[in-house]
This record gives C-alpha cells, sequence and structure tokens, in this order.
C-alpha cells in the first residue's frame, strides 16, 4: 500500500486554527500522511497574534532535508515563510529535491491584522517562490499585493490570475471569500488556457480563522494522491464550505473552523 505524505513548511498556531495545526488537521481528515518544517512559533488565539518567534534559517533547512532524505513527500504546502532567507532556502530545496507538487498559500496577514510576512520577502515571493509553484492559492488582498492591480471585479480578478501565470505560476486560483458583493463566494482557478469558477454559499459569520491555510493544505492532501488540479479544488472548496458552515463556536474573537465537519458530512 502506498501512503500519501505531504509536508507542510509553514508557521505554527499556538490556537490550533491556522498554521501547522490546520495543515495537519486536514491531511489526517484526507487520509494523507503529514509531515512538518517550522518556520516560526506564534502566540495567537482567536483575538489576535500576540508574538511571532522565527526559527534560524539553518533549523528550517535541517528539518526539511531530514523529510526529504527518508520521508519524501508527495505533495509540499508552504505557509507562513516569514522573511526573504527562509524564502530563499525553501525555493533552494525544492529545486535540489525536484519536488513538482508545490502549493504555495502567500500567508500575510492573520485575521486579526498582523503581518506574518515581512515586506522585504514579498519580492523573494514572487521571483523565487512563485516560478516554482504547481498551485497558488492568493485571496483578494494578497493577490492585489503580489500583481500591484487593484481588484474589485471578476474580471479584474481573471487579469491578475494571468499574470501570476505569466510570473511562472503553473495555476492559479484567486479565492473570493473578501468578495463581499456577492451573495456567493467564487473561487477562480486559472490553468494558463482556461478559467473554472468553483462555487459555495455565503456565511455570514466571524468564525473563519484558517480558512486560507486549510482550503489550500485541502488541495495539497488531493494532489499528494494524485489527483488533477480541478480535482483537488473541487474537494478543497466542499472541505472548507463544511467547516465554515458548521462552526464551533469557540474563542471570543475569530474562531477557528471545523476540521472534521467535511468527514461528517460525508457520513450522514
Amino acid at each position: 500500500m502506498t501512503v500519501s505524505r505531504a509536508l507542510t513548511i509553514a508557521g505554527s498556531d499556538s490556537g490550533g486554527g491556522a498554521g501547522i495545526q490546520a495543515d495537519l488537521k486536514t491531511f489526517q481528515e484526507l487520509g494523507v500522511f503529514g509531515m512538518t518544517a517550522i518556520t516560526a512559533v506564534t502566540a495567537q488565539n482567536t483575538l489576535g497574534v500576540q508574538g511571532v518567534y522565527p526559527l534560524s534559517v539553518e533549523a528550517l533547512k535541517t528539518q526539511i532535508q531530514s523529510i526529504a532524505t527518508d520521508l519524501n513527500p508527495h505533495a509540499i504546502k508552504t505557509g507562513m515563510l516569514f522573511n526573504a532567507e527562509m524564502i530563499q532556502l525553501v525555493s533552494e530545496q525544492v529545486r535540489e529535491y525536484n519536488w513538482e507538487n508545490l502549493i504555495v498559500d502567500p500567508v500575510m496577514v492573520a485575521k486579526g491584522g498582523q503581518s506574518l510576512l515581512l515586506e522585504e520577502a514579498v519580492e523573494a515571493l514572487i521571483t523565487s517562490l512563485l516560478p516554482l509553484a504547481k498551485v497558488i492559492t492568493p485571496n483578494i488582498p494578497e493577490a492585489e499585493v503580489l500583481t500591484s492591480m487593484e481588484i474589485v471585479t471578476l474580471d479584474q480578478r481573471k487579469a491578475a490570475a494571468k499574470k501570476l501565470h505569466t510570473l511562472g505560476a503553473k495555476n492559479v486560483i484567486i479565492k473570493g471569500g473578501h468578495d463581499s458583493s456577492r451573495e456567493t463566494v467564487v473561487d477562480l482557478l486559472f490553468d494558463g488556457q482556461y478559467f473554472e469558477e468553483f462555487i459555495g454559499s455565503r456565511k455570514d459569520t466571524k468564525h473563519t480563522h484558517g480558512t486560507g491555510c486549510t482550503y489550500a493544505a485541502a488541495i495539497t492532501a488531493e494532489i499528494s494522491k494524485g489527483r488533477s488540479v480541478s480535482e483537488a479544488v473541487s474537494t478543497a472548496k466542499a472541505f472548507i464550505q463544511a467547516a465554515i458552515e458548521d462552526q464551533l463556536g469557540i474563542g471570543n474573537g475569530h474562531g477557528p473552523t471545523n476540521h472534521w465537519a467535511y468527514n461528517k458530512k460525508l457520513s450522514l
């Protein structure tokens, strides 16, 4: 039996809703063996981020090499990479180990507004990591930063997706959660030739902490199983839809999503 394996390179969220913790929960729920390389430890809860404590580049490199030389993953997800040095290192490791299934979640800002990516790191992400990505999963504000474009309409989102593809990403999915002008949430996938829309209902809730991490992790899990990008996004859309709709309602701020909701729904 071949066990599908996925590696997440990201920050630790002490509150358990996002980052490494959300990724591992998602991998587990989708039947994938999850591994980690931690970039930073954060002190956070549903009210915000109280502290960010990055690891050394050497510590990150050693973690990645430990995984690569023994438990070589079928897909890799990046989350919070914090600074340019870490982004450069990850890019070098991806090339060294010929990892083709790289899913880049360009984590920049926490739900509470705390910056999780240094400004000087944005350029490194664009020039070093984006060209290696099989999939990149920005939300609308992140896509605006990466493309230096204003994105309001769906046509502008399509133009931004084309630009991100031109910059090197093989597949671009720009999520629609921030487009409050629509009653539905439309996630737009561009594969270099065609656009595909993934539509879900919009739920008015503040309990959305970790949605971006979870969504990208679900895509990573499915790609590690050999699914196509379109199939992976379809499952990820259903996974995050269930996670948002079946609320846990914990914490006094932006609460986490429910990672076991998808399988709970399938079992009904």
